[in-house]
């Protein structure tokens, strides 16, 4: 599978961020808004400074006892987390996905964010994939344009 991050996978997404210095509350009342499952944490300049993602809101706030509220994302985000670039493949994602078990992978160009890649996306590339396969080998197999109504 090589279809490549962007645009297969990541096309016009409006990205949802936050600063280090917001609180873990803001990010849960924006995650609630966006019905999404993590957020991206930008500095000053706009540059990549980490993800907090629903994992780190249970193990790192819920799970210790914290107050959302008054919790800085810079205490409880994953710093410098891994990320991917334009080219890398839906594959190469999948795999860092799996190895290092995230469901959310930030997408980067240079310094700056473009996207943000999760395990459904991914999904959804495979699906399409494997549907496009099968129609393939029964094109080859039984003759083209098998099985179309």
């Amino acid at each position: 599978m090589d279809t490549k991050i962007v645009p297969g996978v990541v096309k016009e997404q409006s990205l949802a961020t936050l600063n280090p210095a917001d609180s873990v509350m803001d990010a849960v009342n924006l995650m609630t808004e966006r019905k999404i499952g993590a957020v991206i944490i930008v500095d000053n300049q706009a540059k990549l400074a980490g993800i907090f993602t629903e994992r780190d809101l249970v193990n790192r706030v819920v799970g210790k006892g914290l107050d959302a509220a008054n919790v800085p994302l810079s205490k409880v985000m994953t710093a410098d987390p891994d990320t991917l670039g334009p080219n890398d493949t839906a594959m190469n994602a999948l795999d860092l996905m799996s190895a290092r078990r995230y469901r959310h992978l930030p997408v980067v160009d240079g310094d700056k964010v473009i996207g943000m890649v999760s395990i459904r996306d991914l999904f959804n590339v495979v699906k399409a994939q494997l549907e496009e396969d099968v129609r393939e080998r029964e094109k080859f197999i039984f003759g083209s344009d098998y099985g179309v109504a």
